[in-house]
């Protein structure tokens, strides 16, 4: 009987959407008045702090395994055969030792008590003193304490019902995405940012057509633009302390003569004609050969 009910119910569904137009539903909302009245169906399905705790999960398991990664070796200055060297890392539970005894943090036990609701940073380390040749191993070192965003995949909240939530002292309708540091409830602000590593091309105040690219690793940050100004290019980079001529910097990578640039961005004309503006500006600084731009490059008052 079921499976009939199941099959009438499927057929029902069927037909009911044959009649749906399905370009008028993948059309875009035309006014604010319409995507206002999407925004609680939003806010059921993504809630307000969705991307607070999104960005606070991918630190905690992807993001500071990165970190420790590109900087897992530690040498010491005066003996390079004394080294400590972390082989994984990971955040625990919210928890405290008390006389020895570990106890678990709840959020409502550090706001009543001013303290904060964090979590130790366990790391297993290799390491040799020098002396003794031997490699040694420590597992679950403690190297520090993260506070712990509520809700997360961290926090003790998470997965729990309403009526466990209310025996912990919590709301129920409280939707987390903040910390608690010393007993006071504390929120990070989202920023919006471009994308990393990717080339974005846009126009700047001026209408300058630019390229940027935001370089991000474990280590460093930099950002890289190359900007058309007055028909001639140039690049902006943060380790100079004004824009460089893009010609100079071909020269700088090995490409000294003019009709070795143009073929290796493209022997079509127009790439001639684009290039000849820098070309002249490269010339008129006087810089023709590798070791010339690289002297230029090298000036502190560039």
């Amino acid at each position: 009987m079921g499976v009939i009910e199941d099959s009438a119910v499927s057929h029902n569904t069927l037909q009911s959407t044959e009649g749906v137009d399905k370009q008028f539903l993948a059309a875009p909302v035309k006014s604010a008045v319409d995507k206002f009245q999407l925004l609680p169906e939003f806010l059921k399905v993504r809630g307000l702090v969705k991307q607070h705790l999104d960005s606070f999960n991918y630190f905690v398991r992807t993001e500071i395994k990165k970190i420790v990664r590109a900087n897992s070796l530690v040498t010491s200055r005066f003996d390079p055969s004394v080294y400590i060297r972390y082989t994984d890392v990971w955040v625990g539970r919210p928890s405290e030792v008390v006389d020895g005894v570990t106890d678990t943090l709840t959020p409502q036990t550090c706001r009543l008590a001013d303290k904060t609701y964090s979590a130790p940073i366990f790391v297993n380390i290799e390491y040799c003193n020098g002396g003794d040749s031997r490699l040694m191993t420590k597992k679950e070192v403690v190297i520090g304490r993260m506070p712990i965003m509520l809700r997360s995949l961290s926090c003790v909240l998470h997965g729990k019902d309403e009526d466990e939530l209310a025996k912990l002292g919590e709301c129920p309708l409280d939707p987390g995405g903040y910390f608690v540091v010393k007993g006071n409830e504390k929120v990070i602000l989202i920023q919006e940012q471009l994308s990393k590593n990717r080339i974005i091309i846009d126009s700047d105040k001026k209408g300058c057509i630019q390229a940027s690219v935001m370089s991000s690793t474990a280590m460093t940050k930099s950002k890289t633009i190359i900007r058309m100004e007055k028909e001639k290019i140039y690049l902006v980079l943060n380790a100079f302390t004004s824009k460089v001529p893009i010609m100079l910097v071909m020269k700088a990578m090995g490409m000294e003569t003019d009709q070795e640039v143009v073929q290796m961005l493209g022997r079509d004309p127009q790439y001639a004609t684009l290039l000849l503006p820098s070309v002249e500006d490269c010339a008129s600084i006087g810089v023709y050969t590798q070791q010339q731009a690289l002297d230029f490059l090298e000036k502190k008052d560039l």
